[in-house]
């Protein structure tokens, strides 16, 4: 006998998997040219020069050490140089002994849900969502509450917010910029949901937590704001990666940081820190702890997202598709062009276009457009999305 869930989930691909499969199958037969694939986030930059030039350099210099465990948490140059980085940046006292690093910000999420989950705990998560943070919740032994989504702007529906929260919500989860929707929350968001769980964490004598999952924090477009939400909510644990900054999402390396400020910041800390033990995830992969650390004040070059955003909003609204003005990331989350977003997908697939369901990402009647790809992909796709504008018009 085996879990039955742990079955479940080992056989059971994502949609996004399941497309990505399909397009790799796709593209034996008409060539990898002709099919259009927006399913997966796979970031289409290629890192700065300084990663590859740290990662040689290290690896020239330090043979006998480079590749030994550091301690659990991390590396203590390494996420002290995170810590400087953060101070920089955005105003504060951060200190290395408040970092955790982690295989990625999966394994941070995973880290801060074990780590504070007691009996009937509950997280409240906003749609659209990341689909995985039902499968980290629940594996932590927690409820997920599910708000449904604003579907003009893609802010927060505070009504059904504030309803939801019972003496059981042990945090709230957000995701600045979106995946799926790339809305970025503005300041205003914020500020009212921090005033809100002020309010319940009074009401109910203890933390409310609020989980931010920020791995495309440093990919916003010109003049839009990504507020650091430590600054507005003094209960704010961060999760954290550099796939999507640095382009390297195979590289697995992100962290987790729980400020000083936090309620109970040294237990929490602990539990954290407790949980990457008992998952198995001490000791993120050393090379990567110090060129990461390295080179953390550094992006790729992420222009080139935001011209593909530009060329696909305007041109799909000129076909008639309705798209929420996206803030940052490198997702479009446009209403499918009937109620069954399912079926709009599987109907997409003609024009060899792969196009995520919203469904998945509790936000039905949607899809997800991943335009991390090359520009001239997308102008030939173009005519794809015409034509498959057209056949809902007969």
């Amino acid at each position: 006998m085996v879990s039955k869930r742990m079955l479940q989930l080992g056989t059971a691909r994502s949609v996004i998997r399941e497309l990505f499969e399909y397009g790799n199958q796709r593209a034996k037969e008409v060539g990898r040219e002709n099919v259009f694939d927006f399913s997966l986030g796979n970031p289409s930059v290629p890192a700065p020069d300084a990663v590859n030039e740290n990662a040689i350099r290290i690896l020239q210099e330090q043979p006998e050490v480079i590749h030994c465990y550091t301690s659990a948490q991390g590396d203590a140059a390494a996420r002290q140089r995170f810590a400087d980085s953060l101070n920089r940046r955005f105003g504060g006292d951060y200190t290395a002994d408040q970092f955790y690093i982690t295989v990625g910000a999966a394994a941070s999420l995973c880290c801060v849900f074990n780590g504070l989950t007691c009996p009937g705990d509950e997280f409240i998560v906003f749609a659209p969502y990341f689909p995985e943070y039902k499968v980290f919740i629940e594996g932590a032994g927690a409820n997920m509450v599910l708000i449904p989504p604003e579907i003009e702007h893609f802010q927060i529906d505070f009504d059904a917010f504030e309803k939801a929260i019972t003496p059981n919500t042990k945090g709230v989860v957000v995701n600045s910029p979106n995946n799926p929707s790339g809305v970025v929350y503005s300041r205003q968001t914020l500020e009212q949901l921090a005033a809100i769980l002020e309010k319940k964490e009074a009401e109910y004598g203890h933390p409310i937590y609020l989980i931010s999952d920020e791995p495309y924090r440093e990919i916003a477009f010109a003049g839009v704001e990504v507020p650091w939400i430590p600054h507005i909510y003094k209960d704010t644990i961060v999760c954290y990666s550099f796939s999507k900054s640095l382009s390297l999402p195979g590289e697995r390396l992100g962290y987790v940081l729980v400020p000083g400020q936090v309620t109970d910041s040294k237990e929490v800390y602990a539990a954290v820190a407790g949980a990457g033990r008992s998952l198995g995830y001490v000791n993120a992969p050393s090379l990567f702890q110090q060129v990461t650390s390295l080179c953390c004040d550094m992006t790729s070059d992420l222009s080139v997202y935001e011209k593909n955003c530009e060329l696909l909003v305007h041109s799909l609204r000129e076909m008639g598709y309705h798209v929420a003005q996206p803030g940052g990331a490198f997702y479009l989350f446009p209403r499918s062009l009937e109620p069954d977003d399912m079926a709009f997908s599987e109907r997409a697939k003609q024009f060899d276009l792969l196009l995520v369901p919203g469904s998945g990402f509790g936000a039905p009647g949607h899809f997800r457009l991943a335009y991390c790809v090359q520009t001239d992909m997308i102008e030939r796709a173009l005519p794809k999305f015409k034509a498959l504008a057209d056949s809902y018009r007969g």
